[in-house]
């Protein structure tokens, strides 16, 4: 999810010139960076809200409804909107957006109220899937085709380092220092006072990318001219919807859904299960700093699964990470101690290939359709606003995380059984 590298909604017959600008290059792999790691600190804030404002998991998990629902309902306005401005432009107001959201999260921490958190989450989300949009194809563009797929690739990986490197720092600045405090022990002004400092060290976290996401945005801005010969055609952008009629697009399409919310449920909970006293009993800010290791296994993952790839059938090597990781659940679910820790956190390793290759299975023969697949397989992300909450109400019933981790392993084996499904090449 997590926060992956999309392909733009834009239609196959768009065109525009490739220009060799390295410096283009830079400002996209640093859009990468920073809109995976913003995705990655839902994980850190998640268990801080849900201490300050007395949630059950499930209202927490609305943390993630709130993200991710913007890549359902912003996703083909976005492509719309890119159409209108072109790709540069179009990526200035997807970074002004997310500077708008990030800037949200300071009036909101002078009054803290988790509806108006969700709000400023749901405009910030909204400015990332409109540079997603836009990110996948403009990195193409910059230099030789030849070389497309490797700079993919790349910023793939920065996207990657991303989620890995924010929910460190991300940890020490939200939770550093209020880790030894606890809302559940206050009460009255103590209490007010100690939610104020939470929300303000949150506040003042995404004022500092809001700043970051400026540089970047007037970087871009300054180069909006550089591709040349850019043009769009009319084509509507709810063309690809008819395309749910393949079984093969369909079924990927719904293996996109449950990855995410598999891949954003399970990161969700790293926190809060890290910290049970029959796993690792860690703190707060120790746990949120061991996020890092769920994502980084995806990161090691990628470079590891683009060499796999080439020797073995993606469909059979989706299937076994799927199964890997629905193994690696049932035995984090029954174990205790370090074993059960690690085991959740190995995940990261087994969904480092997901994403990309159910995208391209799913996208398998659709030929000039391809632009408008990626449309819907991009709004199928939503699965990360549907499968963690439903993790949570499992969780709150239950009241055992280990038994709501069975949502995500069935996601898994579905997915499982898709890429045994798509495991054949689709006939010429």
């Amino acid at each position: 999810m997590s926060s992956n590298v999309m392909k733009s909604n834009a239609s196959a017959a768009d065109t525009v010139t490739a220009v060799d600008a390295p410096e283009l290059r830079v400002f996209v792999m640093a859009l990468f960076f920073i809109f995976g790691g913003i995705t990655s600190l839902n994980d850190v804030i998640i268990p801080k809200l849900k201490e300050l404002f007395s949630l059950d998991h499930m209202q927490a998990m609305l943390v993630q409804s709130a993200f991710f629902a913007a890549y359902f309902t912003i996703s083909l306005p976005g492509a719309a909107l890119v159409r209108r401005l072109g790709y540069m432009r179009g990526a200035v107001a997807g970074l002004a957006l997310m500077m708008l959201g990030c800037l949200m999260f300071v009036p909101v921490s002078a009054f803290p109220r988790f509806a108006l958190f969700l709000g400023a989450l749901f405009v910030l989300a909204s400015g990332i899937t409109i540079v997603q949009v836009v990110a996948n194809p403009l990195i193409s563009l910059l230099g030789p085709p030849r070389t497309a797929h490797s700079r993919l690739t790349f910023a793939q990986a920065f996207n990657s380092l991303g989620t890995t490197v924010f929910p460190f720092f991300g940890a020490i600045v939200m939770l550093g220092r209020l880790a030894h405090e606890n809302a559940a022990q206050l009460s009255g002004p103590a209490l007010d006072a100690y939610r104020a400092a939470a929300t303000q060290a949150v506040g003042r976290s995404y004022l500092g990318l809001a700043a970051a996401l400026a540089i970047i945005a007037g970087a871009v801005w300054l180069h909006r001219d550089r591709l040349k010969g850019e043009s769009h055609d009319g084509a509507s952008v709810f063309s690809g919807f008819e395309l749910l009629k393949r079984a093969r697009f369909a079924f990927g399409a719904a293996a996109i859904f449950l990855y995410v919310g598999a891949e954003v449920a399970i990161g969700s909970l790293i926190v809060l299960y890290l910290e049970q006293s029959h796993v690792l009993g860690l703190g707060e800010q120790t746990a949120g700093e061991l996020i890092p290791i769920y994502w980084g296994g995806a990161l090691v993952g990628r470079f590891v699964g683009s060499g796999v790839l080439r020797l073995a059938s993606p469909g059979k090597a989706l299937a076994f990470n799927a199964l890997g990781a629905a193994t690696l659940i049932l035995i984090s679910a029954n174990a205790t101690g370090a074993f059960a820790g690690y085991s959740l956190l190995a995940i990261g390793l087994m969904n480092s290939i997901m994403f990309p290759t159910i995208f391209s299975l799913a996208s398998e023969g659709l030929g000039t359709r391809a632009a408008e697949g990626s449309g819907i397989l991009c709004m199928a992300i939503v699965g990360g606003a549907v499968i963690p909450p439903l993790t949570g109400r499992i969780a709150d019933l239950s009241e055992s995380l280990s038994v709501a981790l069975a949502l995500p392993a069935l996601c898994y084996l579905i997915i499982a059984a898709f890429g045994i499904y798509a495991r054949r090449p689709v006939a010429a």
